[in-house]
């Protein structure tokens, strides 16, 4: 990272924070400028990012992802219905073999070997 980008960061940080002090610095009766002056120093910290190569990096990647996620092809209605019941029917097959192997080793141990069921 080039040296302007690495300044251009540290101006963002210092922006979100004098926002952060501007907040709390100014009086609480005047709760809409208090935001205000947080809104101003995240914007305006916002574009110093934008304006460093990792964050028209991160805008291109952004824009790159919206792309890929319209490209999705959602399931009807139908198949996700099936599919739900099927999960649905593993998570009882599975909870009624882990039962039974509880049972079975519960058994073994107190019953058999300690011989706690006499």
């Amino acid at each position: 990272m080039e040296m302007q980008d690495k300044l251009k960061l540290a101006l963002a940080g210092l922006l979100v924070v004098a926002g952060v002090v501007g907040f709390y610095m100014i009086p609480e009766d005047q709760g809409v400028l208090r935001a205000l002056a947080f809104i101003v120093g995240v914007v305006l910290a916002a574009g110093a990012v934008w304006l460093s190569a990792p964050g028209k990096e991160f805008v291109a990647y952004a824009n790159d992802s919206l792309v890929e996620a319209r490209k999705v092809v959602w399931p009807t209605r139908k198949e996700a219905m099936q599919m739900t019941g099927m999960v649905f029917v593993f998570v009882l097959v599975l909870a009624l073999f882990m039962w039974m192997v509880d049972s079975g080793l519960s058994w073994l141990f107190y019953d058999v070997i300690l011989g706690r069921g006499r």
